[in-house]
């Protein structure tokens, strides 16, 4: 529990939200915020900045409930489509510093979207880079 995090305040039942679900590993609620109607926030309960602040024990009991708030969300707004979102550093775009995951429900023509500037890899780049990861995983335990 962080004193200072909005997401350990709502946790908490500090500040209050609608809540969707809750167990002992997380919690789901309503983005205050919404990028459309539905749009849904699962947070652990522990407080944990980054996902890789998780050990992975506990970020898959934090996750186990996705499939099912994924369903529900798409049945409750209506939508077509769903995105599954999550945000690690303020250069991936994440705004509070708990670990969360959007639902965003989606139809088509809704506005909302990403800008997917796919590139290409110079020669030898994606092998480089490959290794290097593969180094990394190892380095990691992975």
């Amino acid at each position: 529990m962080s004193a200072d995090c909005v997401f350990c305040k709502i946790v908490s039942g500090a500040i209050p939200s609608l809540r969707l679900f809750e167990d002992r590993h997380a919690v789901a609620f309503l983005d205050i915020a919404p990028l459309a109607p539905g749009h849904t926030l699962l947070v652990p309960r522990r407080h944990a900045t980054r996902l890789i602040d998780l050990p992975p024990d506990e970020l898959a009991d934090v996750v186990r409930p996705l499939p099912r708030l994924a369903r529900a969300v798409l049945e409750a707004s209506g939508a077509e489509g769903l995105n599954v979102l999550q945000n690690n550093g303020p250069a991936a775009g994440q705004v509070v510093e708990h670990v969360h995951i959007h639902l965003i429900p989606r139809r088509r023509g809704d506005g909302l979207g990403f800008r997917w500037n796919a590139g290409r890899y110079g020669a030898g780049e994606a092998e480089d880079i490959a290794a290097r990861l593969r180094r990394a995983l190892e380095c990691a335990g992975a």
